[in-house]
């Protein structure tokens, strides 16, 4: 389901377990953010068992028991935690809060999936580095626009198949609605939500580090500007970056919340990748004024032009990758210093942006 600000934005696939019910639990905590539903979705989808739910919010945990009539709703947090059947803690609390949930949930012997953006400041990133390293456990993260979306899980194949050559550059766009009455106080307060490249252009790091190989990246440049909501004067309603990665890739992306009401979603997000043999852009979620569906694929090559809409054709495999991760202890759906690569970038476009002010 979605709707038109992208706040519970959950994609809905095919099924395709990977595992027989009940070989692997997870449970839910921290529903601050609609992206749980997409997080949980696709671990049921792939074979997941969700056992229990907890939000400080009794309302919260119901409505999500409603959805998922299936869960239990626990009485504290702590209920979850020494439950040793509890495989993975799925949660989508307040960006800042987001880290120490983690920390508790390694900590008690599960592995961690949380929302983006996982960290809000450098220590956090650091604390969750060293807690990985004392536990073993992996701290996961949802990086909805590439791997819940099938037109940019299908770039990725077609460029595993040298389907444009060696990527040199990847533009990326990521503007969202901001419908701001719809979200909750700490989604305008700084030190909660990170800033707008800490928070929406982590999507858009992760996208660039995917496709253009790169192990690790330098931020060259970045802005960032309030630039039409004086009422929210925390708010960063645009900002935008250039990195190189060690590769010699290059990205810009450019992130706001300045959807207008006309388009029929929640934003009109796009990626371009340029390679030596072509190029691909990615329409995720419109087409604009032609198609109101996403997923469209456009491929221009040294054989010819293609249009792909692979809506219902390609899948996530990342959730049932992720599964088989955890059980089998490997890095297949996601290596751990990937996950940390893209936060440690966007948190540094973050903190050495420049603030245009007007």
């Amino acid at each position: 389901m979605t709707n038109n600000d992208g706040m519970t934005y959950a994609p809905k696939g095919k099924p395709n377990p990977v595992v027989g019910p009940g070989e692997f639990t997870i449970a839910a905590i921290a529903l601050d953010h609609g992206h749980i539903y997409g997080m949980v979705n696709g671990l049921i989808e792939a074979g997941a068992t969700l056992k229990w739910v907890y939000d400080r919010d009794p309302a919260r945990a119901e409505a999500f028991a409603r959805t998922y009539p299936q869960v239990k709703i626990a009485a504290s947090e702590e209920e979850i935690l020494a439950d040793p059947q509890v495989h993975l803690v799925a949660g989508a609390a307040i960006t800042s809060e987001r880290c120490a949930l983690g920390l508790r949930v390694m900590d008690a012997g599960k592995d961690y999936f949380t929302d983006k953006a996982p960290f809000t400041t450098l220590e956090q990133l650091e604390s969750a580095r060293a807690k990985v390293r004392e536990t073993g456990k992996k701290y996961a993260v949802y990086y909805s626009e590439r791997i819940h979306v099938e037109s940019a899980v299908y770039a990725g194949e077609l460029i595993e198949q040298g389907a444009i050559g060696r990527v040199l550059q990847v533009t990326g766009f990521g503007p969202h609605r901001l419908n701001a009455p719809s979200r909750p106080d700490w989604f305008f307060e700084r030190e909660q939500y990170g800033g707008i490249l800490c928070d929406i252009g982590s999507h858009q790091v992760e996208q660039f580090l995917y496709y253009a190989g790169c192990k690790k990246a330098e931020v060259l440049h970045s802005k960032i500007a309030n630039y039409n909501n004086p009422d929210y004067p925390e708010l960063e309603d645009f900002g935008d970056a250039t990195l190189l990665g060690d590769n010699g890739a290059t990205q810009y992306f450019r992130v706001d919340w300045f959807t207008p009401d006309g388009l029929g979603t929640w934003g009109d997000g796009r990626t371009i990748i340029l390679g030596t043999e072509g190029y691909i852009e990615l329409r995720k979620y419109i087409d604009v004024a032609r198609e109101r569906s996403g997923n469209h694929v456009y491929l221009v090559n040294q054989t010819g032009e293609y249009h792909f809409n692979v809506s219902g054709q390609v899948g996530y495999p990342y959730f049932g990758q992720l599964i088989l991760d955890c059980l089998n202890r490997t890095e297949n759906a996601m290596t751990q210093e990937h996950a940390f690569m893209a936060a440690e970038l966007c948190l540094r476009a973050q903190q050495e942006a420049i603030r245009i002010e007007q």
